[in-house]
């Protein structure tokens, strides 16, 4: 798709998507939290903000959705992407659970760049390695540094998880202050800076911050060492109590359940470790947020934040891994640049990353699948700026709106006339304007490593496979869900469940080992 040159290419906003890594619902201080996010609170105040967005629960799958506005079964990573030393490790043999996006799929980089725009890429891929037809610039970004596997050292990358610029080959030396999420915010600012051309531009900032390992530079940890002396009890009422104030919160909900002991039955030695823990895992999204305020003030300089679109978003819940309450991985490996695998802040503080919702990451509880979502756009968000927006969206929705504000359209065939699944989600563009919202979901659906979600109104059912029973929820009254009132309504609950099923077997969710594949990768 060709557009002409001149006053068309000006009127259609740039574009910047950031995705977080395994950041909690309240960690940011626009959604709750403490610690100090002075950039995302700033384009929050000045943009739109969601309370009821949600991603799909996990890394890879989240991003699929993102990237292609597909359910993530249907762009071929139901469950996870390839790993890096084992390719096939995720392939089971059918179309949902390739381990990479299938040419069934585009990309927002393939329909953006068809429509005229620059693609450009930073940060953590994890939809597909090998092969570098699978890689960011065989899926229409024109340029990439960053990370193809789901993570590294973000001190220093080492093999097999180094990081890539455009086609390789793969760098694993690096200067002693390598800090990734500064060299991810750099090379995005180079990528825009040779540019040439008045053309928009699209560009995706994949932030690995602050997934685990738990690694972070000193000046932007130690401010918060002791600071969380005070608990995770603490924690949690003091956000609950900010997100009240703010008004996006019911206070007949509560606090979800406690997913670990009370911060007083913990012993000195296991404070102070945890809350060294949480101090890094603290300096990690501070540090996220000031190369986030790096990139804006670029674009402020150079004459293009006026009709720049910023959005910003995590791709899943809080992580627990692995599940247990003081954290991953023995005290010594924190922040030790040759760890890599787990070192992590623990369940007790991602139950409280995700106040005031249920459980973490995977799960299809609020506390796996609901994300901070921030839209700032000065020149398309002028009535709605400062404001909640309060109907619930979903992470495929990024597809469909990014296609509307470029004024392009969604392809029925691509890849040299290959069939392409048509996507199901609603612009976003009327929310921005303040317009009315004509089209809302009636339905959402979720299933990830066997948890199951479905959303009608409303109603939340959950359950994991293979149980046959769901819990249900009225998100209005406890969208924290701790009052299961599925004994109540059984017609909902079968009405949701057949819902589902159909949904999982026309979207290539089930069967997971059997099924016929209908298209061609």
């Amino acid at each position: 798709m060709v557009f002409p040159k001149g006053s068309h290419a000006q009127e259609r906003p740039n574009i910047v998507l950031i995705m977080a890594d395994d950041m909690g619902f309240s960690d940011i201080g626009s959604y709750g939290g403490e610690i100090p996010t002075p950039n995302l609170d700033q384009l929050a105040q000045k943009g739109l903000r969601f309370s009821q967005f949600y991603n799909v629960g996990r890394c890879c799958p989240s991003r699929a959705a993102l990237l292609t506005g597909l359910a993530p079964h249907q762009a071929g990573i139901g469950h996870m992407a390839e790993d890096p030393e084992k390719p096939k490790v995720n392939d089971w043999g059918v179309h949902g659970y390739r381990g990479y996006l299938n040419r069934n799929s585009v990309t927002l980089a393939e329909v953006l760049k068809a429509a005229g725009y620059h693609t450009y890429m930073v940060g953590k891929w994890h939809v597909g390695m090998h092969g570098k037809e699978k890689w960011p610039v065989g899926r229409g970004f024109e340029q990439f540094y960053g990370i193809l596997s789901g993570g590294a050292s973000h001190l220093q990358p080492f093999p097999p998880r180094g990081v890539t610029l455009n086609d390789g080959p793969t760098q694993y030396d690096f200067a002693p202050d390598f800090y990734d999420t500064d060299a991810f915010t750099d090379n995005a600012i180079t990528f825009l800076k040779q540019q040439k051309d008045n053309k928009p531009f699209f560009l995706y900032v994949a932030h690995t911050a602050p997934h685990w390992p738990l690694q972070a530079k000193k000046e932007d940890y130690e401010p918060f060492v002791g600071k969380y002396l005070k608990g995770w009890d603490v924690v949690r009422q003091d956000r609950l109590k900010k997100q009240l104030e703010m008004g996006f919160i019911k206070p007949e909900w509560g606090m979800a359940q406690r997913e670990m002991r009370p911060w007083e039955e913990l012993t000195d030695k296991e404070k102070e470790d945890v809350d060294f823990r949480m101090a890094v895992y603290a300096g990690q999204v501070y540090n996220m947020d000031q190369n986030i305020g790096k990139l804006v003030n670029y674009l402020k300089q150079s004459g293009k934040l006026d009709n720049t679109l910023i959005l910003f978003l995590s791709d899943n819940g809080a992580c627990a891994e692995p599940y247990k309450e003081l954290g991953g991985r023995p005290q010594a490996e924190v922040n030790d640049p040759l760890k890599f695998w787990v070192v992590s802040y623990g369940q007790g503080w991602a139950n409280a990353s995700n106040t005031p919702f249920k459980r973490f990451k995977v799960d299809t509880y609020e506390g796996g699948i609901a994300t901070p979502f921030i839209a700032f756009w000065p020149k398309g968000i002028k009535t709605q700026a400062g404001k909640w927006n309060h109907t619930p969206y979903h992470i495929q929705d990024i597809m469909p709106t990014l296609v509307e504000l470029a004024q392009t359209k969604y392809p029925n065939t691509f890849h040299n006339g290959q069939k392409i699944i048509p996507i199901e989600g609603i612009s976003l563009a009327a929310a921005f304007k303040g317009a009315p919202e004509k089209k809302k979901h009636e339905f959402m659906y979720w299933e990830h490593q066997d948890n199951c979600a479905i959303r009608w109104g409303n109603w939340k059912a959950v359950k994991k496979l293979p149980d046959t029973t769901w819990e249900l929820y009225d998100l209005a009254k406890d969208r924290t869900e701790r009052h299961n009132l599925a004994a109540q309504h059984p017609d909902i609950v079968q009405k949701l469940n057949d819902q589902w099923y159909a949904w999982a077997n026309s979207h290539h969710v089930l069967p997971k080992g059997n099924q016929v594949d209908p298209y061609k990768d």
